[in-house]
């Protein structure tokens, strides 16, 4: 483990402890595997549960001692039972403990007899990207792009491809380009199932527009892109009125902004040109380690946005049973919105 990354850890956890002491809370356990990857540098394969304290530890399962032993920059220690690690906290003593908003219910079960706390400590502190976090987020980006240029959906449309297959090839070209993963399951929506925003790729042959909504992970660290190819005049106006938003909205991304301003800008737009209605979700979201963090960039999230957040900016029209055309950027807030990558927003 580099010195750089103990300290970068050192300093999310000292911030962590920090808002737990204005709380009143002793300590905190951490079971999410993205929560204790972004502290410690190990991320778990099987379970591990960490306690964020003075001096933070990590229990690990016995199947994973070898990894944490060589990636994670805190003492770890082999996890035997929750038993043990009650007894553990109560040595500590330890007496009010701060939890995850989706920590399961049968581990709250276990240190129920504790003074539990739901805590955002750890995902506010995510919320901010270091200089190491924005740059792998930019090469995921700049691979995925990459990607769709490769994958060549025109011509593959020409051919008559099948929305599964594209799917399935994309996420080949972003692994072979250098991803570890896809940063979710790709959507590949054409003909009238692009109204819908969450399509799953079908056995059907591509029909008109193609949307593809699609990202990869470089080093834990997710992109995401929406481009929607179109085919005629009638889904060239609704292109249009949807890159405007786009556009707007990404001039409106700056320190001090409220989150919900920046959707309104978006809203206003498709608003004014008839399609409210069909523009049925927010229009971006913050992401990192997962495809989804905090803030959203939606009408009720009041996050005033901050300099070195990354979100995006995805604004759509959907008209059921016709079409759906969606076009989605990520975005560094900065003095102003930075656009990451420079894949054209028309293909």
């Amino acid at each position: 483990m580099q010195i750089k990354d103990n300290e970068i850890h050192n300093f999310h956890i000292k911030n962590i402890l920090k808002k737990l002491e204005e709380k009143d809370l002793d300590a905190m356990l951490v079971a999410n595997f993205n929560n204790i990857y972004y502290l410690s540098g190990y991320l778990s394969t099987s379970f591990a549960f960490m306690i964020i304290k003075e001096n933070p530890i990590i229990f690990v399962s016995g199947m994973d001692m070898e990894n944490a032993g060589n990636t994670s920059s805190i003492d770890i220690v082999k996890y035997e039972s929750f038993d043990k690690m009650i007894e553990y906290l109560k040595e500590e003593n330890i007496k009010s403990l701060a939890i995850e908003s989706d920590l399961t219910a049968n581990v709250y079960e276990k240190f129920k007899d504790f003074n539990l706390t739901i805590s955002n400590a750890i995902s506010t502190e995510r919320m901010i990207k270091s200089h190491d976090e924005i740059e792998k987020m930019i090469k995921a980006t700049d691979i995925a792009h990459k990607s769709l240029i490769e994958l060549d959906v025109r011509s593959k449309q020409e051919k008559g491809a099948q929305e599964w297959e594209c799917a399935y090839e994309l996420g080949y070209l972003m692994r072979k380009n250098g991803a570890s993963a896809e940063s979710f399951d790709t959507i590949f929506a054409s003909g009238p199932v692009s109204s819908l925003p969450h399509s799953t790729p079908r056995q059907h042959v591509l029909e008109t527009p193609v949307l593809v909504d699609y990202g990869c992970k470089f080093e834990g660290y997710c992109s995401d892109t929406t481009r929607t190819f179109i085919y005629t005049e009638r889904q060239e106006e609704i292109s249009d009125i949807v890159l405007e938003a786009h556009d707007k909205a990404i001039e409106a991304v700056k320190a001090g902004v409220k989150a919900c301003e920046v959707d309104k800008v978006a809203r206003d737009i498709i608003t004014d040109y008839g399609y409210g209605d069909n523009y049925i979700h927010s229009t971006g979201h913050s992401l990192g380690l997962d495809i989804h963090e905090n803030p959203s960039v939606s009408i009720k999230d009041q996050t005033v946005l901050e300099n070195n957040m990354v979100i995006t900016i995805e604004p759509g029209i959907y008209l059921e049973g016709e079409f759906g055309i969606r076009i989605e950027d990520m975005v560094l807030v900065d003095k102003k919105g930075k656009l990451i990558g420079n894949l054209p927003q028309i293909l």
